[in-house]
């Protein structure tokens, strides 16, 4: 008798403990309660398509969802090709903190890493 699979699909894109914090420190910051981390990618950076990041209320039906800790991560399907396998970081500095992609997919990025080329 074979049984439906149950098994979850690996998440496209994990999140460094540093960038974890600072995504809960933002959501309380800023009063979300729903929906999420949106990540993605655009074209139009200087060595490529570039990284966003932000929040968002809404799900799309073409959106995949990933739960870290009580903090939901949503991708796009298009975004997903350019991400599988990145882990966000995020980074202090004396001049503050800023979020790093860390892409095994990008063949060479931009001087700031906002954008890449895969």
């Amino acid at each position: 008798m074979d049984t439906p699979s149950t098994t979850t699909p690996a998440p496209v894109i994990t999140l460094s403990e540093a960038a974890l914090k600072e995504v809960k420190r933002l959501i309380n910051v800023q009063g979300i309660e729903a929906g999420g981390l949106r990540l993605g990618v655009k074209g139009g950076g200087c060595s490529g398509p570039s990284y966003t990041l932000n929040f968002d209320e809404k799900i799309g039906q073409h959106d995949q969802g990933f739960d870290f800790d009580r903090v939901k991560v949503i991708i796009d399907a298009k975004s997903a090709i350019y991400l599988q396998g990145t882990q966000l970081d995020f980074q202090k500095d004396l001049m503050g903190g800023n979020f790093k992609f860390v892409n095994p997919n990008a063949n060479k990025t931009c001087g700031c890493g906002e954008s890449f080329s895969a």
